[in-house]
């Protein structure tokens, strides 16, 4: 409220006039200026207060934070268009926002309860509880990631409420993995693991794509864990065992089926070397022959009898001058006087003795 000066300017005018300090009184504190125009301005800053207070009580905007979309609702009706992150204005007491998560949620089906603590885009189910194509029990256990769309989240809400995973992603996934799971028996579940997985993603992604605006994206399936009766697991067991003891024989087979064919290899490889180094010195022996053969050949036709009657003539000339070396020496003659002729010193006397002899 503004202040009242009547009081200091009464006082001053009185210390003016009769005071004794001879006119010389200040009082104790100047008003300020934004005080003395105080009640000028006192209605605009009263509506301030009054803009900030209705601003703070009734809050007429909101921000939508990234991973969630605001859902409008006017007069309990939702607006088909949902408000993206960001800062919006909206009339208190007419419209209404509901927040709903956008981002990647998960539903997990185990046969052990799982924690997920606060986190609520985590949800637990028990494990899928299925009879096999041969009537017995089996449970399955998967992960199943999805999300809400943003587009569609007005329209997902105002159908199937707050609780739309369980109206939507829940019964689909267990009827899909009955189905799937039911037209294999016990047994044939392990051996089969990757084709039945793949059977139950497709087959729950093509029910939620079904769906009508389609409401919610399919992430991924994992399929974590098929969990059988005791008594097939232990024939499981068994036949893996005989399966095994089986591939072991086959590859004893097989290793040695491979070291006979190598010993084989090996001899028939030595047999080869043998017979090619025989065949070797055979050809050897024969191309020497014919070449012995063609170079006899070569001197026999070259034995004339002019030739013959030359050597013979140029031997005899030898033996003439080694007679008239040594007179006592005796010759023989081959038949037929060709050489070579034989001589022998007649010196010595036991060597002429045994030639006399003969």
């Amino acid at each position: 409220m503004p202040i009242d000066n009547d009081y200091f300017k009464n006082r001053q005018q009185n210390n003016n006039s009769g005071g004794g300090n001879g006119g010389n009184y200040q009082p104790p504190f100047e008003t300020p200026e934004f005080f003395k125009n105080f009640g000028k301005k006192a209605g605009f800053i009263y509506a301030i207060i009054a803009v900030v207070a209705i601003l703070f009580i009734f809050k007429p905007f909101m921000t939508i934070e990234s991973g969630t979309v605001g859902i409008k609702k006017i007069l309990k009706k939702y607006q088909e268009n949902p408000l993206r992150p960001g800062f919006h204005f909206i009339i208190p007491g007419y419209e209404e926002v509901l927040i709903v998560d956008t981002k990647v949620r998960l539903m997990n089906y185990a046969s052990v309860e799982t924690s997920s603590g606060f986190d609520q885009s985590i949800r637990s189910n028990p494990a899928i509880n299925i009879l096999d194509a041969r009537g017995l029990p089996v449970s399955i256990e998967l992960t199943v990631q999805y999300r809400l769309t943003a587009d569609g989240a007005p329209n997902t809400i105002a159908n199937w409420g707050l609780a739309w995973e369980d109206k939507i992603i829940n019964p689909v996934v267990r009827d899909v993995v009955r189905n799937v799971v039911g037209n294999y028996t016990a047994e044939e579940l392990p051996t089969k693991r990757n084709e039945i997985a793949a059977k139950i993603r497709t087959g729950i992604e093509e029910d939620i794509n079904s769906l009508e605006g389609k409401p919610v994206l399919l992430q991924s399936v994992q399929l974590r864990e098929i969990v059988l009766p005791q008594k097939i697991k232990d024939q499981i067991e068994r036949v893996q065992i005989a399966n095994q003891e089986a591939e072991r024989v086959r590859y004893e087979v097989q290793r040695a089926k491979q070291e006979a064919e190598k010993k084989a290899a090996l001899a028939k490889g030595e047999a080869d070397k043998n017979r090619i180094e025989a065949q070797g010195r055979a050809d050897a022996v024969t191309i020497e022959a014919k070449a012995q053969a063609a170079a006899n050949k070569v001197i026999a036709d070259s034995l004339t009898r002019n030739l013959l009657e030359m050597q013979q003539i140029q031997i005899q000339g030898k033996f003439n001058d080694a007679l008239r070396e040594n007179k006592d020496a005796k010759i023989f003659l081959t038949p037929g006087g060709s050489t070579p002729n034989i001589w022998v010193d007649t010196k010595d006397k036991t060597r002429d003795t045994a030639i006399n002899n003969k």
